[in-house]
């Protein structure tokens, strides 16, 4: 059967975000099928897709025809004329690259789209097509196109005219009519006049589909796709939708059937793809000059004397070993053409360096290159920590390096700006970076657009294992009950049928945290821009496409731990003349490692989470090595295989470490004999089998990706090797499987040891001066109030007592003082550094304020407006001024009136009689005189402190219920993401937020912000618990709940509310125990007459339970007969005061109330 001419030169893939839902890897494998000679991919506006695509099709054996569906202004592009809709900025048109020189001025259009004429859409104008037209083939678009919009509207002359406007714009053939037929009604006007027009210029048409997705039973997914892009739902009547099914991949068949009428439509597509013809070449690489210094003839050469002085530099003793291991790096680099990325990363690290930006150790595989540590690219000796440059740098798989590298997250940008200022603006940019609907996104996106209600949904969501790479199609292979819900509910099965289509896609572009790209010449000869919502400006192309055509791609990662290291040496130094030289730190700190073996790790780099505290505690760390193999173990792939279980048990001897064969043992030693890095899968697959690094490396990589048919080749080649060096075939097997089994796990060793050597340091500044090490920690974490209650807690833990803050004491930052801390006044909410600074200069200068006016007229009031001021006197930070809080804020306005009065005199060098006779300033204000108010009631003191500061200061709204909570909740709030999924807790606080609001079936329900002394958490109360305990759901409520946890991927955990009880009811309805704890030794009689006493003076009908411990015999529990008591408050004030805080306990029945606490239960 004859192959029908027709390729389709008109696709939308998932690069046109929320509107295409055609994969690249799809809509090629598709066209293939096909048996067409090309495809096209025509995104809307962008070329995101350009390079992925390009790569595909020429795998495919198909020629790839780069294109993009543009924006083109009605008018000037840099009009921002105000309109109704987006529809009424542009038009469309597709263009489609002939060569180079097309491809070229696509790029150049495509930047000029979002630079220069974004307005709802990229836009470009006439006026650059004109400039940019040449190596481009145009077609007059879909229904939205300028020529069949005039024809629309009856316009038959204008788009005859606007036709051949274009066809003079882009040449003879090189402009084409495009006619669409979706069943779409207007498409059959448009076709008429489309094939018209072209009759009476000669214009050739041209058919093609719309395609916005691969098969036409996904029109529905499509459907629910641009409800997920206008955050509508399938029930909203207005949202927008297509009206037809038709806009799928069809085959050629079908297009022949559409357009029986017009075969040279279809024809004319072959014809569209013969003249496109780009080649692109992926061999070469696009390094920016770096210039030379005199002697040196080339980067080669340059790098070779930098790296061989560094040697010198940084060895007291220069090995033969060492000389070779570098020759042997630097002969590698020479090879694959790399001597001025070297220099390049290291000019912008010694100009870091000078300018006093921290830069960190290493991360990543660089760390493995003798090179770069000699030429001070990094600070991790690979040789003394075994690592391997081929990690890095492999002969055999010649790919761009990758040098990423962290600087202080505060200084980050000036090492950004030089970079810019060496290479030139238009050279230099940030990445862009895609956000795809993962399978839990998919899952939640799409049952929101169905209408599904939540808590469903989140059970549907919450089935699919949340693993790293984690498909619906391999949870329902792996989870029974999703595939049990697809199988035998209606809506369950539509759901995740929809998301598996959407699942993958681009949701949307957004800018990578740290990446940054830098070319030769301008970025727009190599790659597309964009701007961002954000007015960011990034590649259109990400790291991945970046590195396909050969530019240098870098990471400059902003680190904050960097930064708190870098405060906390600064402040040692300014207050204790202390010179703290890291890179000196001794390694086998014993004080360090007991802080690490307690998991006293909170604000230690990457040892802090609870999980990571509690294996630390098992571990109990002794050596560096120790810290790079938990560095490298804590993390979801050994965690869920038991590893880092197993490798504790052997390090405490617990287990013994065991080994296949003796060669295996110089290997795994320092991890007992467990497979822990990648590095030591590449070193048994050398010293075991004979591989070179470089194809160990390759093998490496093959079985971290399960590579089948790979590692069935190279199991083949291991085991031959292995048996020419006496290893049995057995073993040999076994020993492969294992590697097999761990590569999967395995982790980058050089990354491991640089971020453990950071660990290290943090940890070591805790250690020795936990008070300035904690100070900058908070200041680090200023804008995240979280995380303040969290390591202020930390500081309670510590000993170390946080004071609040004061406009007489603090600065901008948390500052060291002889008794604790400062809390910073730039950590208050709305008062920022400005405003900080010129209170803490008008303090230095003139002393301390001694009054609200005396503060105002001595500082800048165009940084400390009223807004600040008032800020500063809702936080306590002028508690130290004469009157209360809120006679000070009632007396902002007048101060700020008297300030402003005194500062104009001075600005017109106008004094007053009392400045002329040189009196005391401060004396003269002492008449005016703040409104006589009574200070605002507790709950609303604290309410206000908490809004500026993130929590209470002055005390805390639940102190009156310090024993329900610590009785009757199960948990606290800041503990909740240790809890799992569906977990039954009770957490006793107070509301301090709520949102009522309707369900899906217009039934009340309500959000909840609930704290306690740790922190806060969000609640909902679904219809029918809202409306049992609906009066309990108001600002200030203390409250008992019992709840059940909801954990959300990388979300804090949430509370569904299932019960609600006052606390001021607590006592009443539930306790029945009072406890009392003492000791037998030292326990005197007078005591016990004076217990009793207390106890008799507070009759009641609780029992009294008296657990007494002795040292040689196992406690006693008494239950006293005759003693009955009331448990009021003032009954365990009384008895912790006699008996200390942790003495006394409050036990209820479970029978009479919902489940608590452990400890409230008898």
């Amino acid at each position: 059967m004859a192959v029908k001419e027709f390729v389709h030169l008109h696709n939308h893939t998932q690069y046109s975000l929320l509107d295409g839902a055609c994969r690249i890897d799809d809509m090629v494998a598709a066209a293939k099928s096909f048996g067409m000679p090309a495809v096209a991919i025509t995104d809307h506006g962008n070329m995101f897709g350009a390079i992925h695509f390009y790569k595909k099709t020429m795998e495919a054996g198909l020629r790839p025809l780069i294109g993009s569906e543009v924006y083109v202004a009605i008018g000037d592009r840099r009009d921002r004329k105000v309109v109704r809709r987006a529809a009424d900025t542009s038009y469309h048109l597709v263009l489609l690259a002939k060569n180079k020189t097309g491809y070229q001025n696509l790029m150049r259009l495509s930047t000029i789209g979002y630079l220069e004429g974004f307005y709802y859409r990229p836009r470009v104008d006439k006026e650059v097509l004109a400039e940019h037209h040449e190596g481009l083939i145009a077609l007059s678009s879909c229904l939205h196109g300028e020529v069949p919009q005039l024809i629309q509207r009856g316009e038959h002359k204008k788009a005859q005219e606007v036709a051949a406007q274009y066809r003079e714009l882009f040449g003879p053939g090189s402009y084409y009519l495009e006619v669409q037929n979706h069943g779409i009604p207007e498409e059959t006007t448009v076709i008429k006049g489309l094939v018209e027009i072209g009759k009476e210029l000669g214009i050739p048409l041209v058919a093609t589909n719309d395609c916005h997705y691969l098969n036409r039973e996904d029109s529905a997914a499509h459907d629910i796709l641009l409800c997920i892009q206008t955050g509508k739902d399938l029930e909203d009547k207005d949202r927008m939708r297509f009206t037809t099914d038709q806009i799928y991949f069809k085959s050629p068949e079908e297009m022949y059937e559409v357009f029986a009428e017009l075969p040279e439509a279809l024809t004319n597509t072959w014809e569209v793809a013969e003249k496109c013809h780009l080649l692109m070449d992926f061999s070469r690489v696009h390094l920016p000059h770096f210039p030379l210094p005199a002697g040196f003839e080339n980067a080669q050469s340059y790098l070779e004397s930098l790296a061989r002085k560094g040697l010198v530099a940084r060895f007291s003793k220069v090995t033969p070993g060492m000389e070779q291991r570098l020759e042997y790096e630097l002969s590698v680099i020479e090879k694959m053409g790399f001597a001025g990325y070297f220099l390049i990363v290291k000019d912008f690290i010694d100009e870091a360096r000078r300018l006093g930006v921290p830069v960190g150790p290493g991360r990543g595989s660089v760390a493995g290159s003798l090179v770069a540590y000699a030429m001070g690219i990094t600070g991790i000796d690979p040789l003394h920590y075994n690592l391997i440059f081929e990690r890095f740098l492999n002969p055999e798989r010649i790919s761009m390096p990758d040098i990423d590298i962290d600087f202080s997250d505060r200084e980050r940008e000036k090492v950004i700006q030089y970079v810019v200022g060496k290479y030139k603006k238009e050279n230099v940019c940030q990445i862009i970076t895609f956000g795809t609907m993962a399978a839990r996104a998919a899952i939640r996106d799409v049952g929101r657009v169905m209408k599904m209600s939540y808590s469903e949904v989140d059970r549907i969501a919450k089935m699919i294992p949340a693993e790293p790479g984690m498909t619906l199609d391999r949870a329902l292979k792996s989870v029974p009950e999703l595939r049990q819900l697809m199988d035998q509910d209606t809506k369950c099965s539509q759901l995740i049928s929809y998301a598996r289509t959407l699942e993958g896609l681009a949701r949307h572009a957004s800018t990578h945290a740290a990446g940054v790209v830098i070319a030769p010449t301008k970025l727009t000869d190599y790659v597309p821009l964009f701007k961002s919502s954000k007015d960011e400006i990034t590649t259109q192309y990400d790291m991945k496409s970046l590195e396909d055509i050969g530019l240098l791609k870098m990471d400059f990662l902003g680190l904050r731990t960097l930064t708190v290291i870098q405060d906390t040496v600064e402040m040692l130094r300014q207050a204790q003349g202390l010179d703290i030289d890291l890179k000196g730190l001794p390694l086998d700190d014993v004080k360090t490692f007991q802080l690490l073996s307690k998991g006293d790790t909170v604000g230690v780099f990457q040892f802090e989470s609870s999980g990571m505290r509690d294996y630390l505690r098992k571990l109990k760390p002794e050596t560096m090595e120790d810290m790079i193999a938990m560095n490298a173990l804590y993390r979801p792939g050994p965690l869920g295989s038991a590893m880092i279980d197993e490798f504790i048990h052997r390090k405490h001897g617990r287990k013994e470490s065991s080994y296949e064969h003796h060669l295996l043992e110089p290997i795994l030693k320092e991890t007992h004999g467990v497979i822990v890095y990648q590095e030591q899968v590449m070193r048994i697959a050398s010293e075991l089998a004979g591989f070179s690094l470089g194809t160990a490396d390759l093998l490496r990589r093959a079985m971290g990706k399960k590579q089948v048919d790979v590692m069935k080749e190279q199991r083949e080649e291991f085991i031959t090797g292995a048996h020419s060096r006496g290893i049995a075939k057995g073993v040999a097997n076994k020993i492969f499987d294992k590697m097999a089994f761990f590569a999967g796990y395995g982790f980058n060793k050089s990354h491991a040891t640089g971020y453990a050597l950071i660990a290290y340091q943090t940890a070591y500044l805790k250690a020795h001066y936990p008070l300035e090490f904690m100070a900058a920690t908070l200041t680090s974490e200023m804008d995240d109030s979280d995380r303040i209650v969290a390591l202020i807690e930390e500081c309670r833990r510590m000993g170390i007592q946080v004071f609040p803050p004061d406009v007489n004491e603090s600065f901008y930052d948390f500052r060291v003082t002889q008794e604790g801390i400062r809390f910073a006044l730039g950590a208050v909410k709305n008062v920022g550094q400005a405003p900080a600074n010129s209170v803490v200069e008008a303090r230095e200068a003139g002393g301390p304020f001694t009054s609200l006016f005396d503060l105002c007229q001595r500082v800048d009031l165009r940084a400390v407006n009223k807004r600040v001021l008032e800020s500063l006197i809702q936080a306590g930070a002028m508690d130290s001024l004469e009157g209360n809080r809120a006679q000070l804020l009632a007396g902002v306005a007048p101060a700020i009136e008297y300030a402003q009065g005194i500062q104009k005199d001075r600005e017109r060098g106008q004094t007053s009689l009392f400045e002329r006779a040189e009196v005391d300033h401060s004396s003269i204000i002492t008449h005016l005189q703040l409104p006589d108010l009574p200070e605002w009631h507790v709950n609303e003191l604290l309410a206000r402190e908490k809004a500026l500061l993130g929590f209470y200061v002055s005390g805390h709204p639940l102190t009156n219920f310090q024993d329900e909570v610590e009785a009757f909740a199960s948990i606290s709030l800041a503990d909740l993401d240790k809890a799992t999924d569906g977990q039954d807790v009770s957490v006793a606080g107070i509301i301090t937020a709520y949102k009522r609001t309707t369900d899906r079936k217009g039934q009340p329900m309500a959000f909840v912000t609930i704290e306690d002394f740790s922190g806060s958490a969000e609640a909902i109360l679904f219809a029918d618990f809202f409306e049992k305990f609906r009066t309990l759901i108001y600002n200030d409520s203390a409250v008992l709940a019992r709840a059940r946890v909801s954990t959300r991927e990388e979300k804090k955990a949430k509370l569904r509310i299932v019960e609600m009880v006052p606390l001021s009811e607590v006592r009443e309805k539930f306790v029945t125990t009072v406890s009392l704890s003492l000791s037998s030794v030292g326990l005197e009689s007078d005591v016990i007459e004076d217990l009793k006493s207390v106890l008799q003076a507070h009759p009641g009908s609780c029992r009294v339970v008296v657990e007494v411990q002795t040292p040689h015999f196992p406690d006693v529990r008494i239950q006293l007969k005759n003693i009955k008591v009331l448990p009021s408050k003032e009954l365990i004030a009384q008895l912790k005061e006699m008996l200390g805080e942790d003495k006394v306990g409050l036990r209820a029945n479970t029978r009479n109330a919902f489940p608590w606490s452990s400890t409230a239960r008898e």
